[in-house]
């Protein structure tokens, strides 16, 4: 008799919020469903929190806590993964919540088109200082909005142009996933402190099959200014925390698309993912580098790229080659 969804909350000091996280869980209206807890060394009260909810779950909340602090919610929701029974899988952040009927429209969608993924492309959003009930609908500048319910194509090569141009958020609780399609496919999150939420959702749009794209608004994320983004770091643990998840994401992604028939058969397209990740993180360093002196930060780029032992030193240069000479040709 397993559950029809397991929802998993990766945790790391949110006893701020993650009584209000648990709790609009516990209301929802489907009643069907496990709650899987993933305490990541917390040095707050956030395992007492989760604690103090077990009862009110009545058997359907687990808790489980790490041995070591990995850094990031990749491996609390990987471990989450594999304790989940679940039919579908859905993941919270431990300081957002939901809207009362989210799992319950989430799971009928799912059932309903006989979806590998559910991806819902609006949210609402609140701060830290406002009373959750006090959202308001999120704007993503970024992204296009189709704004109906709809299944994606199929066709993996007009995927991977959807995805480079914008067509998809990254967060993981945009996405209402069936079990069987990770595991099948053996998509994890890698072990990386930013960046992991976009391989995973690079490998779930060219890998699935039945992708539902819906306008409905259920998730309601708390921008929160103590986020790992906004802690203060030296120049050097800037530069490693920006190198290493481009190194790792690129391993991953590679490794991931070479077990796929069509990028086995479209070496072009493979390139194109890795070129449009490589492109994303090379933006996002430039922002968080342009107050640095560029020969530092060359000297440490260089010395970390030289350990990525696991990537193939041609395809590094390819990236980095294309990267600066062929940077608008490559954005088309």
């Amino acid at each position: 008799n397993f559950p029809k969804v397991s929802v998993i909350v990766p945790v790391f000091n949110a006893e701020k919020f993650l009584g209000v996280c648990l709790e609009s869980v516990l209301i929802q209206t489907l009643k069907d469903f496990e709650v899987i807890v993933v305490d990541d060394c917390s040095t707050d009260s956030s395992f007492s929190v989760a604690e103090s909810f077990l009862e009110k779950f009545g058997g359907r909340l687990k808790i489980i806590s790490l041995p070591k602090n990995t850094g990031s919610a990749a491996v609390p929701r990987n471990v989450g993964l594999e304790h989940a029974h679940g039919e579908y899988i859905f993941f919270v952040d431990a300081d957002d919540l939901l809207t009362k009927d989210a799992l319950e429209t989430l799971y009928d969608f799912a059932e309903k088109y006989s979806s590998d993924v559910v991806y819902t492309e609006k949210c609402f959003m609140c701060d830290e200082k406002n009373p959750p009930k006090n959202f308001k609908l999120a704007t993503w500048s970024r992204a296009v909005l189709k704004n109906k319910i709809f299944l994606e194509t199929e066709d993996t090569g007009a995927r991977v142009n959807m995805l480079m141009n914008s067509h998809f958020y990254w967060p993981p609780w945009t996405k209402f996933v069936r079990r069987g399609f990770l595991v099948d496919n053996n998509i994890k999150f890698p072990r990386m402190k930013i960046a992991e939420d976009m391989v995973w959702t690079i490998e779930i749009i060219c890998a699935a099959k039945n992708l539902l794209r819906v306008p409905t608004p259920l998730y309601v994320y708390r921008e929160n200014e103590t986020s790992m983004m906004s802690r203060k770091r030296t120049t050097e643990q800037q530069i490693i925390f920006w190198t290493s998840p481009l190194i790792n994401g690129l391993d991953c992604l590679d490794k991931f698309m070479r077990r796929l028939k069509f990028f086995q058969k479209n070496s072009v397209a493979r390139l194109q993912v890795l070129n449009f990740f490589a492109l994303s993180q090379f933006d996002n360093m430039a922002e968080a580098f342009k107050e640095f002196d560029p020969t530092e930060v060359y000297e440490i780029f260089l010395r970390e790229f030289s350990k990525a032992d696991d990537l193939q030193p041609a395809l590094i240069a390819y990236l980095l080659v294309m990267n600066n000479l062929y940077r608008n040709e490559l954005r088309k």
